[in-house]
């Protein structure tokens, strides 16, 4: 199954986002409607945003580093997510089997040390999205990535 693309930048080096979501689902499709909706405001940066169907495998499991932008039940407004926070999000099943897939096999990864740091780009599940706050979140990572951290 091909993976859709949308890219931001045409230079060499990408941060690679990875979008989980469900955009037949009202309260899981924010994270793909904010990557569609960010190609205007990232012109500068570096970043290809990877979307992940759902039901599909986990296109990383070679030991990379990777960042995830999905929607987390209980946030309100976007938030970056990684180390112990997010062992706690991804154990417990939300409101697909997608959700409980994407939490089992990140673990399970992890477990079997074919997954590096994970980073979530946590989105709230309803309200309005804060574009503005997602942007500051994507040049954090950039400027991250760029320094090799």
């Amino acid at each position: 199954m091909a993976k859709s693309k949308v890219k931001l930048s045409t230079k060499s080096r990408q941060l690679k986002v990875y979008v989980f979501g469900n955009e037949n689902l009202d309260f899981d499709n924010n994270a793909l409607a904010v990557a569609k909706g960010m190609a205007s405001m990232v012109r500068n940066d570096e970043i290809e945003f990877i979307i992940v169907k759902p039901n599909e495998d986990l296109p990383f499991d070679d030991g990379q580093n990777v960042i995830i932008m999905d929607a987390v039940d209980g946030l309100t407004e976007a938030k970056l997510i990684d180390g112990d926070e997010l062992d706690r999000i991804i154990l417990p099943p939300r409101n697909t089997t997608h959700d409980f897939d994407l939490g089992f096999q990140l673990k399970y990864l992890k477990k079997l040390g074919k997954l590096g740091r994970v980073t979530l780009i946590g989105l709230p599940m309803s309200g309005k999205i804060n574009y503005n706050r997602i942007h500051s979140i994507f040049k954090k990572l950039v400027a991250q990535d760029m320094q090799g951290s």
